[in-house]
């Protein structure tokens, strides 16, 4: 529906000239220009209105900067504004994912729903409204944290970014069933992955797409800049113009193979923790282990740190790995993604003795080829006793990674939590040597790569390195 359609002030304003729009503008008084402010339905873009006629879920699947977020707390504050003493789930990735972007940030509901609001806190997870109404914050990461609750209606913000988005989408949809027509919005970035793209071909699901350039209050010269850095290419596909794209064209990983292949918690008893509970500065936003929960249990053989070196101020990809086992039945693990951007060598080097700290080793291997000997020098500066073996290739990124993704397919690999970055460079691994994912480089992925190839097939005769 267009803006025309819809009537309200900026419909009259559309079809004045620039000379009689700026005098229209000029003569409002204050109230009457925030009201004018505050007149969402006049200001929203196609594909920020909820959808006509019957249906229980809507996404709202679309590129960086299309007003997903702004989209969401519009909506809950319409709901809001019926006056009923409503119950609304607000789950996020994170706990703090939901607080800082769907509460606190500048699209937030603090900002947005500012005159309903009568109390937010945070210790409870809870923003309540005048009118009676209630919402409730919730983590992608905890689907006990949803079993229970009862709710009208649910924001869900970035699914394809959850951690346990299956189990969360369940029972949230298992408590949603306050009042005649409960219903649930999903705002995301269109990541693959299986538990979205299932709900997107529910028969009660509309959805709605947009591209960055669709946001006309989006910065122009934000718009021209990711432009020119992306256009063509599929992160620019996916972040910008909101496809959800299946895999390429001899992808070595496919978002099937690693779900597949993906466990995120080794314990019940670690469930909700994760590597630990404790928020700390360690590279890669990972918090760290106060123990590694399998090396604590006695079930790793091995754990050490995975190091592909940046060329200049790019990515330095840091893996950790481990093994569980010996012989043929040896199962790899990757356990986090703590690879830091536009480090300094010192800057990264600390990274990397960082990550091994937390992971209780002190084993590194590291590609030699950005170097050479620098990098040996480098780590053993921010860390004397880390044992670091350097590793050179004699073959492609992408053909070196065949044997590892051959492990995945056997079932010998389990894949730790959700890592986008690198889950992005694996699926653009194409078998025969091309690269088709974000950036000019795998470096996460050949951080992965040697790691794996390191604990689980050096010495077996499936890859072919030297050291020096």
């Amino acid at each position: 529906m267009k803006a025309e359609e819809r009537g309200g002030f900026l419909s009259l304003l559309t079809g004045l000239s620039p000379a009689k729009q700026t005098m229209l503008v000029r003569m409002l008084s204050e109230e009457e220009a925030q009201s004018v402010d505050a007149d969402w339905p006049s200001w929203a873009h196609e594909g920020q209105h909820p959808p006509r006629g019957d249906w229980s879920t809507w996404v709202i699947m679309a590129g960086r900067g299309f007003g997903k977020t702004l989209a969401g707390s519009q909506w809950v504050t319409s709901l809001i504004a019926s006056g009923e003493p409503l119950r609304i789930a607000l789950v996020g990735a994170t706990i703090e994912d939901a607080r800082s972007v769907m509460i606190e940030g500048k699209s937030g509901l603090l900002e947005v729903a500012d005159g309903w609001v009568k109390a937010w806190h945070p210790s409870l997870r809870t923003l309540r409204f005048t009118t009676g109404a209630e919402a409730t914050l919730f983590s992608g990461a905890s689907p006990t944290m949803l079993r229970g609750p009862e709710h009208h209606y649910a924001w869900c913000d970035e699914l394809a970014k959850w951690e346990k988005a299956r189990d969360c989408w369940d029972m949230l949809q298992l408590g949603l069933r306050l009042g005649k027509q409960p219903r649930a919005l999903i705002t995301t970035t269109p990541v693959p992955g299986p538990v979205l793209k299932a709900i997107i071909g529910e028969p009660g699901t509309k959805t709605s797409r947009g591209s960055t350039h669709a946001n006309p209050h989006t910065s122009t010269s934000f718009k021209r800049r990711v432009a020119a850095l992306y256009a063509g290419t599929r992160l620019g596909r996916q972040e910008l113009e909101g496809e959800l794209l299946p895999d390429a064209a001899g992808a070595l990983w496919s978002v099937e193979l690693i779900e597949r292949c993906r466990v995120l918690s080794p314990f019940p008893s670690e469930e909700g923790l994760g590597w630990g509970s404790e928020a700390s500065e360690l590279p890669g936003g990972q918090a760290p282990p106060r123990t590694p929960p399998l090396k604590r249990k006695g079930l790793f053989s091995s754990i050490l740190i995975a190091v592909d070196p940046p060329a200049g101020d790019g990515t330095c990809g840091i893996i950790a790995c481990a093994r569980e086992g010996e012989g043929d039945r040896a199962i790899g693990h990757v356990l986090a993604d703590h690879s830091v951007t536009g480090r300094s060598p010192e800057g990264w080097a600390r990274a990397v003795a960082a990550a091994a700290e937390a992971h209780g080793t002190r084993e590194v291997v590291a590609e030699r080829n950005q170097g050479g000997h620098m990098v040996r020098s480098v780590l053993h500066t921010a860390e004397p006793r880390l044992k670091v073996r350097l590793r050179t290739a004699s073959k492609g990124k992408a053909t070196r990674a065949e044997p590892v993704a051959h492990l995945f397919e056997a079932g010998k690999v389990r894949f730790h939590g959700h890592w986008p970055d690198l889950e992005e460079q694996l699926r653009g691994l194409i078998a025969g040597g091309g690269y088709e994912g974000p950036g000019t480089s795998p470096d996460r992925a050949d951080a992965m790569v040697w790691g794996l190839t390191e604990l689980m097939l050096e010495g077996r005769g499936d890859v072919r390195v030297r050291e020096l």
